[in-house]
């Protein structure tokens, strides 16, 4: 690998601020510039961990030929936008999660990248989190068998969070759930058939017109004889927050905890098993591996809600800014690239659409889907870290 460094800005301080040391630490990065519209944030920011270059606008961020790269982590509603004015401005893109709000803002990421060459990438954290790498290596290495079956599942009381997040239909945020699964199959998402449950408040259901408590969402997989299902909430659902994949295979089979803190199950055959899941820090460069096990605070209570509620995230940051910046470096396609997270997203948008019309199928869009006939070695090969 190359030592030549990317320069990285971060726009957005909340979540976004989680990511700053790593980038700081990773031999191949240089955290150049940050950008937040709130002078007091980002200089609060800025002066915390020693970024000098700041930005209050993010079109001016955009005009400084400096910066190599974006990472976005502003309001899902600005998410397609931003990461569409970066790409045409020549940077390569970082986003959080979702890639997008409509199955169009999609295409015109996808496109974007054509047109461009440039990366794009969605930091999408549960397919490198320590359970997801888990049960990937397990799988890998033949011990679950053939994989018949998937499920995951994020339920998370969004009451106290941002306005825009009131009413949001639960599939529009649904990638937490779908990443795992499509990940897993390696395979694209085909069409999708969803239902919505019970009913939210009448005040959150007029921000969206979107009724429903609960959505829930059949998936079939290109190619494949796998199907999977994820199961979405957001508002007036009792439930701890729980964001969870369980996959089930002809040999053995893993079960998400149903309680925070518990060791998830191993069935082999019809017998379960308590099992410890690993860390995988070992994976990356030493001078990030410590981010696995901690946040980048030296107070938790500094932490943004997101990294706390979601049990860190399973230790994905900084395999998250590795990923991103070693296909800069080494010039390949990072997991999930902007077609992979086009799938991943539309997935969710589309299962609304389906909740909406009474369990309609839905199929994916062709640009969301890969162009070989063999979709398996296709994702392989463009998911290779």
């Amino acid at each position: 690998m190359s030592y030549r460094k990317i320069n990285v800005a971060i726009v957005g301080l909340g979540f976004g601020a989680e990511f700053i040391p790593i980038y700081q630490r990773h031999s191949n990065a240089n955290m150049y510039a940050i950008c937040q519209r709130n002078v007091e944030k980002l200089n609060e920011v800025g002066d915390a961990f020693g970024v000098e270059k700041r930005y209050t606008d993010f079109d001016e961020l955009l005009k400084d030929p400096a910066i190599d790269a974006v990472h976005i982590n502003t309001p899902i509603q600005n998410h397609a936008e931003q990461s569409l004015k970066a790409l045409r401005a020549g940077k390569h893109v970082a986003c959080t999660v979702p890639m997008a709000t409509t199955v169009e803002e999609c295409r015109l990421i996808v496109e974007a990248v054509k047109e461009t060459g440039l990366t794009y990438m969605m930091m999408e954290t549960v397919v490198y989190s320590r359970e997801f790498l888990f049960v990937k290596e397990m799988y890998e290495s033949g011990a679950m068998g053939k994989l018949q079956f998937l499920r995951a599942s994020h339920q998370q009381e969004m009451a106290g969070w941002p306005g825009y997040w009131e009413g949001l239909p639960p599939m529009h945020y649904a990638t937490h759930c779908v990443a795992p699964v499509v990940a897993l199959a390696k395979a694209d998402a085909e069409y999708v058939s969803c239902f919505g449950s019970g009913r939210i408040d009448e005040d959150l259901i007029s921000k969206y017109g979107s009724p429903f408590a609960i959505e829930s969402c059949h998936i079939q997989f290109r190619n494949s004889d796998l199907a999977a299902e994820v199961t979405r909430s957001l508002f007036n659902t009792a439930r701890q927050y729980r964001e969870s994949f369980d996959v089930y295979g002809s040999k053995k089979s893993f079960e998400w905890t149903l309680v925070e803190h518990e060791d998830p199950i191993i069935h082999i055959g019809e017998k379960p098993e308590r099992v410890k899941v690993p860390d995988y820090a070992r994976l990356l460069p030493s001078e990030i591996q410590s981010f696995t096990t901690g946040g980048v605070y030296d107070a938790d209570s500094n932490q943004h809600l997101s990294f706390i509620q979601g049990a860190g995230h399973g230790g994905s940051h900084p395999h998250l800014v590795h990923e991103f910046i070693s296909s800069l470096i080494d010039k390949r396609q990072p997991f999930p690239n902007a077609r992979q997270s086009a799938n991943i997203t539309c997935v969710g948008i589309l299962a609304h659409e389906s909740a909406m019309q009474g369990g309609k199928q839905m199929y994916l869009p062709e640009f969301t889907l890969s162009l070989s006939p063999d979709i398996k070695n296709a994702y392989v090969a463009e998911a290779v870290a």
